[in-house]
């Protein structure tokens, strides 16, 4: 599968976005969808995904803030941020997974789209 995302830019802090993954392929909804995200000199940390089924995961700090949802029949995984903080600027990639169990663990996922950048001015 061949990921595509977009939807990231500059954005004051407490504004929003949403980020979009389009992925190619007949076969969507049998992944699990994820979001990661990477900022200058850290490690690539799990943001949120939604399993083949729907169930819902995120990283504490994203609780309330992130949510993630897909469409199947658009082939799509979204990622809705709101009420950003300058400490959510990183680039944030999509991955897609077809394990029998979701990982937050970003060495697991095996497909990767090229990430879109996310920027929060204080």
């Amino acid at each position: 599968v061949q990921l595509q995302a977009s939807g990231g830019g500059l954005v004051q802090s407490g504004g929003s976005l949403r980020l979009s993954c389009a992925a190619s392929g007949r076969t969507f909804s049998s992944y699990h969808m994820g979001w990661f995200r990477q900022a200058p000199g850290k490690e690539r940390e799990f943001v949120a995904a939604v399993g083949r089924f729907g169930s819902l995961y995120y990283v504490d700090s994203a609780k309330g803030r992130f949510a993630i949802s897909r469409d199947n029949a658009k082939n799509t995984v979204y990622l809705q941020i709101d009420k950003l903080k300058p400490e959510d600027t990183a680039v944030y990639l999509c991955a897609a997974d077809d394990e029998r169990m979701v990982s937050r663990t970003s060495q697991t996922w095996d497909y990767w789209g090229q990430g879109t950048q996310v920027t929060v001015s204080s």
